[in-house]
């Protein structure tokens, strides 16, 4: 079956990318609709490009929800602009105005996006390129999204900088590479700075810029993480007090993390879990809640010696109390509990989003059993996991299998 749909017809919402040079850069049929416009939507340096047009304007500051729903409103009625930089489904307002409205109420016009352009200027292909964006995103997700690129583009912002992006891509493992910063691409200040990335960390340049390093190498990092499940040596960690790897790794599939989602890590201990989520699932933020004034300090080190540091911060306190101002989680891990499970378990059920998964750590029966007496009382269905792992050690030239402790992994649904 197919369905064939039209890209004619009224449509009473446009959006226009803008480059650097303003109208200059726009056909005379566009900017006549710029004109046309009974409400023009766009930042304030956008508007202040068109000042002859006559039309109501609104101001993108702040959160754009209020702003969707104000053009939805008045699409109803009256032909709505908006302006945008470069190509509006590049990061941008477009998609989210289509998916609000529907792509039969919205047309785009795209202007060339500056990445295309700084490739451009380069005569460097970029179809192979990692692009990120740390424009009003927070810069640790954008280096994780950036690890391992070869070549690779940078969206900036007055906060997260060339600067400030160069300095984290050295901290996260990125080798002293060439990169280039452009400043107000295909507008009449254009410029183009080459350098390399240690140099760019005490340089400054305009608000309007790209960073892009079209060789970029790696030299590794001390103590990165890689992956999940790795041995206890790789950590620091006392009296044995660390998840061991083996159960990291079935408890991490058991919470089947997302992108983008945050994750409790209550008595997070050495941190080898929190830190492992961090490293492997792209973009989540982790929050590692420890009471233990002996463990904190370890916790900490292990945090800050790996490029995924920026995506896991420590929370030093007890739990439950310690949880009421932390974002709602989407997965919740208790690996200890100090003496307080069903109280966490009670804080937990009620803040985590829907749908959510909780796993809990068990070594003794007593605490499973009270595990299991609290989903039930909820209607909750537990799903219960014995993982038993015996090693293999020496003994007389030999090889024998020496057993750990068992432990129960206790997954809720909810």
């Amino acid at each position: 079956m197919s369905n064939r749909s039209g890209t004619g017809g009224a449509r009473r919402v446009l959006v226009v990318g803008v480059g650097d040079d303003g109208p200059d850069g726009l056909p005379p049929a566009t900017l006549a609709r710029i004109e046309q416009a009974d409400l023009l939507v766009g930042g304030h340096r956008h508007l202040e490009l068109f000042v002859k047009a006559p039309g109501e304007r609104l101001v993108i500051a702040g959160g754009l929800e209020p702003v969707l729903e104000q053009i939805r409103a008045a699409s109803d009625d009256r032909q709505v602009v908006v302006l945008a930089s470069g190509d509006p489904c590049f990061y941008g307002i477009g998609p989210h105005l289509a998916e609000r409205l529907g792509r039969d109420r919205v047309e785009i016009v795209p202007h060339v996006s500056s990445v295309a352009l700084a490739f451009a200027r380069l005569g460097v292909a970029w179809q192979d390129a990692t692009v990120v964006s740390a424009h009003g995103r927070p810069l640790g997700t954008a280096v994780w999204s950036a690890h391992g690129a070869t070549k690779l583009a940078v969206l900036t912002d007055d906060l997260n900088t060339p600067a400030a992006v160069a300095g984290a891509l050295l901290d996260a493992g990125a080798a002293d590479s060439v990169a280039w910063v452009f400043e107000h691409l295909g507008g009449p200040r254009e410029s183009a700075v080459e350098s390399t990335l240690c140099e760019l960390t005490g340089q400054t340049f305009a608000a309007l810029n790209v960073l892009v390093i079209p060789d970029l190498e790696w030299g590794g990092h001390p103590g990165q993480v890689d992956g999940f499940g790795l041995p206890e040596a790789e950590y620091e960690h006392s009296a044995g007090l660390i998840t061991k790897p083996e159960v990291r790794a079935v408890s991490l599939s058991k919470l089947r993390l997302r992108p983008g989602g945050v994750l409790w890590d209550v008595g997070a201990g050495s941190g080898s879990l929190a830190i492992e989520a961090a490293g492997v699932v792209p973009g989540i933020r982790v929050y590692a809640v420890e009471r233990s004034p002996k463990q904190v300090p370890m916790l900490r080190r292990n945090v800050e010696r790996v490029p995924s540091s920026s995506l896991v911060a420590v929370i030093e306190g007890e739990a439950p109390e310690m949880l009421a101002d932390l974002p709602a989680p989407d997965a919740v891990f208790i690996g200890g509990s100090g003496g307080r499970l069903s109280s966490i378990l009670d804080v937990t059920h009620a803040r985590i989003s829907r749908p959510g998964r909780i796993v809990a750590n068990l070594v003794t029966v007593e605490k499973v059993a009270a595990v299991l007496d609290w989903a039930r009382v909820r209607d909750l269905q537990p799903e219960i996991v014995q993982v038993s792992v015996s090693r293999g050690a020496e003994i007389l030239g030999m090889t024998r299998l020496q057993a750990e402790n068992p432990v129960t992994i206790v997954t809720i649904a909810v």
